[in-house]
């Protein structure tokens, strides 16, 4: 496995990894209602957009390399 084909793995694992700690995030907050699970959860979900953002910046500069 490519250092470039392992990176990518990496940021879906990490894009899931945080959306679903936005879910369970923003599930706990409405049967809480503490407003620390809705920071954390919209801190996530942030995250998960950011992750995508730079993983598609990063297929578009590293478009000629193969991922053998």
């Amino acid at each position: 496995m490519s250092l470039k084909a392992f990176h990518i793995f990496f940021i879906v694992v990490s894009t899931w990894l945080c959306a679903g700690f936005g879910v369970w995030a923003i599930r706990d907050f409405t049967q809480s209602g503490s407003w620390l699970y809705l920071a954390l959860g919209a801190g996530s979900f942030l995250g998960s957009v950011l992750l995508v953002s730079y993983g598609i910046w990063f297929l578009r500069k590293l478009k000629g390399v193969s991922f053998l």
